[in-house]
């Protein structure tokens, strides 16, 4: 793994949300082997700090911790993308349905700007913009909804289901499809459609599913079909 050095001294919490990005994001790869003392060189901290960072992500299912052995970023937890795919059907095609039901001052308008500032982000083939905007989009639907809080839920459940996601959005076909989607939600919501706005949301949130057997066949270690992870066998020759 390469790391660039740090130019100043970070604290434990920073670095955790740090790393946290980054596997997150697919920066680092499920199967990346990490060094307690090439982190801790990169970071400006000792390895104790780090190890603490190693534990706090490795209990939020990011990493793998194989004593005597090394640490390592964790597969993708197919259990926990199902879990949380189930969660954000549930909970946003109710939710979406209020949003078309609610009157909302300046609603047109105000997802109108979300999906202008998507379409730039889609012109730059900047993925990590693009999902921030998905984002966006979907926490404002559910504030539109009268249900703002429900989002903070949604995202602490949905970790593993980002980490596909952002695998997905790596494919420019499959972030214009996702937005020619938002398109259509925005377009339900305005028209005051509960019932086309719940439709178009469930086979958008779905789609997700049509992404894993095509990054799964080109990434089989990336993902593990267990309800509880189980640490990835160490590449021979990488003892420590």
């Amino acid at each position: 793994m390469t790391i660039v050095s740090a130019t100043a001294r970070w604290s434990v919490a920073e670095v955790y949300v740090d790393m946290h990005r980054r596997i997150l994001t697919g920066q680092l790869r499920p199967g990346t082997a990490l060094s307690e003392m090439q982190i801790a060189s990169h970071y400006s901290l000792s390895r104790t700090p780090i190890r603490q960072v190693f534990q706090r992500l490795a209990d939020a299912g990011f990493l793998s911790v194989v004593p005597q052995v090394g640490t390592y970023v964790a597969p993708i937890q197919m259990a926990a993308i199902r879990d949380a795919q189930f969660m954000r059907e549930t909970l946003e095609c109710r939710t979406v349905r209020q949003a078309a039901e609610a009157h909302v001052a300046g609603k047109k308008r105000i997802l109108k700007n979300i999906l202008k500032d998507q379409a730039q982000t889609l012109g730059k083939r900047d993925s990590l913009a693009f999902f921030a905007c998905d984002e966006a989009l979907h926490h404002t639907l559910m504030e539109m909804a009268g249900h703002p809080h429900i989002w903070d839920l949604i995202v602490s459940a949905k970790a593993q289901l980002d980490r596909l996601r952002y695998l997905s959005l790596e494919s420019p076909d499959w972030l214009e499809m996702m937005f020619a989607q938002h398109e259509e939600i925005v377009d339900r919501v305005i028209a005051s459609d509960p019932d086309g706005a719940a439709h178009v949301m469930e086979a958008h949130l779905r789609t997700t599913f049509a992404a894993i057997d095509r990054i799964a066949a080109e990434h089989a270690r990336f993902f593990e079909d267990e309800q509880r992870p189980r640490a990835p066998r160490p590449p021979a020759g990488r003892r420590r």
